[in-house]
């Protein structure tokens, strides 16, 4: 069976852990647990062919800046997320995540991930900017604690992983 690696990238402290477990466990989880979630798998079928679908979370903070990539090698698509009540986690995007990715990855697509979308600073027009100044293959947003949205990243995450790209100087990234 093949599988499809998708490791989520961004600042700590976004939300990617809430998304995570409830996407896997259909339940938000109200206490904050910093980087219990780690990693997941499950079969998907797509088309008729069976996939192994694995997630594997990071730690956002700085301090692990030298141990993330270790989890990058064999990844077939990031998710990258901010924070819509974060307007330094939208900045860390552009200036972090999309560039660390790039320079251990360059050829692997990304999705841009919008979390906590019930508090808006941040407008959907300002981060489907940002996915196609940062040739993102896609923008989706979503909410962890109403699950809104949130079947849809997952999709798009593997639609973007098993497509292939367009142009190969080209990346596809899905921003969320």
């Amino acid at each position: 069976m093949e599988s499809i690696k998708l490791v989520v990238v961004g600042d700590g402290g976004v939300g990617k852990m809430s998304m995570l477990i409830s996407y896997t466990s259909n339940s938000f989880p109200f206490d904050y647990l910093p980087s219990v979630f780690e990693s997941y798998a499950a079969t998907v079928n797509v088309g008729g062919t069976l996939y192994t679908f694995m997630i594997f979370d990071t730690m956002g903070q700085p301090e692990y800046d030298h141990l993330r990539p270790l989890s990058y090698p064999q990844t077939d698509v990031f998710l990258v997320c901010f924070s819509v009540n974060s307007p330094e986690s939208f900045e860390n995007v552009r200036e972090k995540w999309f560039l660390e990715v790039n320079h251990h990855c360059p050829s692997v697509p990304c999705i841009d991930k919008l979390a906590k979308r019930r508090l808006q600073p941040m407008t959907t027009e300002q981060g489907r900017r940002l996915a196609l100044e940062l040739e993102a293959a896609r923008y989706v947003e979503c909410s962890a604690l109403t699950q809104e949205g949130l079947k849809d990243i997952f999709d798009q995450v593997i639609v973007a992983a098993l497509e292939p790209p367009v142009d190969n100087r080209k990346r596809h990234c899905v921003v969320v």
